[in-house]
């Protein structure tokens, strides 16, 4: 395949200290007009880069700066539709600093100063997902797994590359998988012991360029020593819990009595996840990220929020609530081919067809201090 025209791709490689010295020097004009052209002239370059006359494309050493030049030309045009002085330069100062600081999040690495270059990262709470990855170790092999989507944005939102990500609902490695691509470690526990030896072989494929841990064993994760583990790879935390547990019995995932699917009620059910939670939220760092993603279900003409009720699980253990994600999801294996009969049965049954689940975000709360007394 050819490589891309230089002059349409919108990440482009530069020389950031030339580009940097240039604004620099252009910042310093003392007449409005003159300003503009001189920025006009480094906006032309971007734009055309086989006809850069300030050497922007001229790399030292063969090395440069990747840039989206989207974004940087958006900055120009600011500057260039100011009509003061002082306030085009504050544009050409305000782009300068995206060039040349880094400013993170408190749990990111991603760098406020170039926070528009980042339209990958979702924010809205809506989430329309329409194909699911693919990619890699990503087979879509086990029934009932989450999309890759989903770990990857929460990845991104609320780790840093190294930290530490566990995942006691780990299924088919999902979360693992992404951890090796974010250059995050990954912990996981799944109650199926079969699943877990086939989803480890995957994990194992998945190029892992950040050298990280991906660790998945076999065990409930109500009593699993989860302690342990992490002691076995030197924590004693971590920096993001994420459970995606069955959506009680939609889905039957095992025979096992101790499986959340095979919970004989909706109560149990609950309380059997509540265990799940009580066994891993003192692991995560103060201030730090839980992520519950679950589904509603519909039975003997009833709909039974089971989102909900686990958002309140988590909130009775002193959590904090801090977004409710709304994603679609499309046919389900289960009913897959049958749209008709579904659409028929809502008609007749007074109910809509599920679309849609839930991301439930939670903030762990820091420990209270205590007054001194006396």
């Amino acid at each position: 395949m050819a490589p891309m025209d230089p002059e349409k791709q919108d990440y482009i490689v530069v020389d950031r200290d030339r580009l940097v010295a240039l604004l620099e020097d252009i910042n310093t004009e003392e007449n409005l007009e003159l300003l503009k052209a001189r920025i006009l002239e480094v906006k032309r370059s971007l734009l055309a880069p086989r006809e850069d006359i300030h050497g922007l494309f001229v790399l030292p050493n063969g090395k440069g700066v990747r840039i989206r030049r989207s974004t940087v030309v958006t900055e120009l045009d600011q500057a260039l539709a100011a009509f003061t002085l002082e306030r085009s330069r504050y544009y050409v100062r305000r782009l300068i600093k995206g060039l040349t600081e880094v400013r993170k999040g408190r749990f990111n690495d991603i760098n406020l100063r170039r926070w528009k270059e980042y339209d990958d990262i979702i924010t809205d709470s809506l989430w329309i997902i329409d194909r699911r990855d693919t990619s890699g170790a990503h087979l879509a092999w086990y029934w009932g797994n989450f999309v890759p989507q989903i770990p990857h944005q929460l990845l991104l939102r609320y780790t840093r590359q190294g930290e530490w990500v566990l995942d006691p609902f780990a299924g088919s490695g999902t979360t693992l998988i992404e951890c090796r691509r974010l250059g995050r470690n990954g912990l996981g526990v799944e109650l199926n012991a079969g699943v877990v030896d086939k989803a480890r072989e995957l994990v194992a494929k998945e190029p892992n360029p950040y050298r990280v841990v991906t660790d998945l064993e076999a065990g409930d994760s109500r009593v699993f020593d989860f302690k342990a583990l992490l002691a076995r790879h030197g924590i004693q935390s971590v920096q993001l819990l994420l459970m995606h547990p069955p959506y009680h019995d939609i889905i039957k995932f095992s025979s096992a009595a101790n499986d959340l699917c095979n919970a004989p009620t909706t109560e149990a059910f609950l309380a059997m996840f509540g265990q799940v939670l009580d066994n891993t939220l003192s692991l995560l760092d103060p201030d730090r990220f839980l992520a519950v993603v679950i589904g509603d279900k519909y039975t003997g003409g009833e709909w039974v929020p089971l989102g909900f009720y686990c958002m309140q699980e988590v909130l009775q253990r002193g959590l904090l609530l801090k977004s409710i994600v709304v994603k679609n999801f499309n046919d389900t294996t289960a009913k897959r081919g049958q749209q008709d009969l579904w659409r028929y049965r809502a008609l007749t049954g007074g109910f809509f067809v599920f679309k849609h689940e839930y991301i439930l975000l939670f903030q762990c709360r820091r420990p209270r201090r205590h007054a001194r007394t006396g």
